[in-house]
């Protein structure tokens, strides 16, 4: 039994608020009750913000908010509000950049002090109890004695620097289009950035930054760039053999803590894992490489068994810890490994690079790989077979004992954008594979998205328990429509174009400033924060305005709507010269550069074979290209005028809808997009 009754975040649906409902702290939800309550009695905010996965939160949770004394100090002081910050990402987006212009690093746990009125004045992440209990005491004695009025100064001062638009604070000046000799500038100024030896960008912690990596493959198809397709086959493949993939069961964690991939906080997100499955699908198309291909379908085998619910929805993560310890559902010591493996101990150690000393802590070690099987094979004078049986074997082993452990938690909240970054996965991986339960899972998905989370041309941001519930945000519609696109290029079923025409409009309508050409974060009718933010920055999840303008443009092809198409261009123009200055920041407005430079054709397939070509077609990487088709003529602008022959398959390759003659073979078809590459 809790010791202590329940606060009021016991009747919340978010597991990481749920976490909390049990803690002394007198904790609100984000919302007007504890607003009100701040106001009315003048009192100072706490927003504590952080998410279900995060070690740290843990941590601070144990050392502090579990603790009556500094709860009693919190209680007193301050009105304590709780944040999840995957449910309400723009609340976190506002506090996070307060932080920032205080000039902390951000993080989290991300603890903030607010006036009354929700403004900032201080803020940090993880505070050690005595530390924490001391800045709690003090700053309530500021906020209660005379030094309130320097306190509200010094907020009055960061909502402005909060309130300044990304744009003006960044200095982008708009001008001019794109240009090869400023492409290569920006190929450049990102070469940089990169680690030659093992992969990534040249820094730890090392995150897997899915953009950068899928920016470089359309570098690679837009330019021929050898060099990009070199820097991101090894980081793919360093990634895929650190510790950082779950070698025994598929599944990337977070980030590594080093710059060799290997010790990761071991919390896995369902929004890493359905950008990388998208990542090395795609990286299969260009390279064949049979490593990429077993990442994807471990990878995709691992969202089954782990974060996808009875009705098709995917939860949101697998925590960092177990039994209060940080990877120990993951790792083994020697003495554990003989004992499971007996006499295949030593070659399993020598594949998987374990130690008597162990490379994590406690003498533990994190299973990953530093050679090609390949390699392993010629020095170990094994067939490819007997070892791929072997490693099959190793790690049924391996699954049978962690079956058997306490499994970390799990965060069963369904969030709409992550889903669709999910389900863009699966149709990039159906694209390159034809594999069927990708598409069925995809489907499935897109189904319970339609069913639970989306009401009219509207999206929710979350479903748990029955209930959907918050506003979708910019990234829930743009990663959403983005997803739709792809699922009718792979299925050719009009709905899914139709669903995302109507969710662009909504977008367009309710979060667009034509005064910066750019979206806001927040829906015009959300509940109103102290400022309203634009997300700009391609982090590790790309920014919701990077992913609209790609989707208006590959809508604007498929409707024929010019509208659109120019939209993405001016969208580019307000940011373009900071992409080419800062691209890795910026990497998915990279391949919005690269699309505009070498712009890609559009396919229309019409016939009875329609599904037959198309997925022979989408087996190899088609850069910046829109894919239309069906069994015959149809009402898309692509189809129209296109009647179908009986007996034969057509197909289209056009360029900015101009069409060359039709081809009745696949081989054709390549040979007329190979032409028109090559002009």
């Amino acid at each position: 039994m809790p010791e202590h009754a329940p606060n009021r975040l016991a009747h919340e649906t978010s597991p990481y608020l749920l976490q909390h409902a049990y803690n002394p702290v007198d904790w609100y939800p984000w919302g007007p009750e504890a607003l009100a309550r701040a106001q009315a009695e003048q009192k100072p905010i706490l927003v504590s913000i952080g998410y279900a996965a995060c070690h740290w939160c843990h941590v601070m949770e144990r050392e502090s908010f579990e603790h009556e004394t500094v709860a009693a100090v919190m209680n007193t002081h301050f009105v304590c509000i709780k944040v999840d910050r995957e449910e309400r990402p723009d609340v976190d987006q506002v506090y996070m950049d307060a932080l920032h212009a205080m000039g902390v690093q951000g993080g989290w746990p991300l603890n903030v002090f607010l006036t009354a009125d929700a403004k900032p004045f201080y803020g940090g992440t993880y505070f050690p109890r005595a530390s924490w209990t001391q800045l709690l005491a003090n700053i309530g004695e500021a906020y209660a004695g005379e030094h309130r009025d320097e306190l509200e100064q010094s907020a009055a001062r960061f909502v402005v620097a909060i309130g300044t638009s990304e744009l003006a604070k960044y200095g982008a000046t708009v001008g001019g289009g794109v240009s090869a000799d400023e492409f290569k500038l920006l190929l450049y100024h990102l070469g940089l950035k990169f680690d030659r030896e093992r992969g990534g960008t040249n820094r730890a912690p090392k995150f897997p930054m899915p953009s950068i990596w899928r920016f470089l493959l359309r570098a690679h198809a837009a330019t021929g760039s050898a060099e990009a397709l070199k820097q991101a086959v090894l980081t793919l493949r360093e990634m895929a053999w650190g510790g950082i993939y779950d070698q025994a069961h598929g599944g990337f964690a977070r980030y590594s803590v080093d710059g060799e991939w290997l010790a990761p906080h071991f919390e896995k997100m369902l929004y890493d894992n359905g950008q990388l499955v998208s990542l090395y699908s795609e990286a299969f198309q260009l390279t064949g490489e049979p490593l990429f291909r077993s990442v994807v379908y471990d990878t995709v085998e691992f969202i089954r068994l782990e974060l996808t619910s009875e009705d098709g929805g995917f939860f949101s993560s697998l925590d960092a810890d177990s039994e209060g310890e940080e990877g120990k559902f993951y790792v083994f010591t020697k003495d554990e490994l003989r004992e499971i493996l007996g006499p295949e101990e030593p070659l399993f150690s020598d594949y998987y690079n374990c130690t008597e000393e162990g490379n994590w802590e406690h003498g533990r070690n994190i299973l990953h790989r530093r050679e090609s099987d390949a390699d392993f094979t010629a020095h170990h004078h094994l067939t490819p077979g007997a070892l791929a049986e072997l490693v099959a074997g190793w790690k049924q082993k391996i699954m049978a004992v962690r079956a058997n452990r306490v499994r970390p938690g799990l965060d069963d909240k369904i969030l709409t954008g992550w889903n669709a970054l999910m389900l863009q996965g699966l149709t990039d991986a159906y694209r390159a594979f034809g594999e069927p339960e990708f598409l069925a899972m995809a489907e499935r998905n897109a189904a319970f998205i339609e069913k639970n989370l989306r009401r009219g041309p509207q999206l929710w941001r979350t479903f748990k328990a029955g209930t959907a519930h918050i506003d979708g945000f910019l990234e829930d519609y743009a990663l959403v429509i983005q997803a739709y696109i792809s699922l009718y290029e792979v299925t050719f079923s009009e709905q899914w174009l139709r669903t995302a025409e109507t969710l662009a409009q909504y977008t367009l309508e309710q979060f667009f400033d034509s005064a910066e050409t750019q979206f806001f974060y927040t829906d015009s009718s959300a509940e109103p924060l102290i400022v309203r933010k634009k997300e700009l920055f391609d982090n590790v999840i790309p920014a919701s305005n990077s992913v609209m303008a790609h989707n208006l443009r590959r809508l604007g092809r498929h409707l024929d709507r010019t509208d659109y198409v120019d939209l993405a261009a001016a969208m580019l123009a307000q940011v373009r010269e900071l992409v080419a200055k800062e691209p890795q920041h910026l990497a998915n407005w990279a391949s919005l550069y690269a699309a505009l430079l070498h712009p890609g054709p559009e396919i229309a397939i019409v016939g009875y074979q329609a599904d037959v070509f198309r997925a022979e077609l989408n087996q190899r990487f088609l850069f910046d290209t829109v894919l239309a088709g069906g069994p015959k003529m149809g009402p898309l602008p692509l189809l129209q005028h296109r009647p179908a022959r009986p007996g034969h398959t057509d197909v289209y390759v056009c360029q900015n809808y101009s069409c060359q003659a039709p081809v009745q073979t696949v081989a054709d078809a390549q040979a007329a997009l190979a032409a028109l590459a090559a002009v």
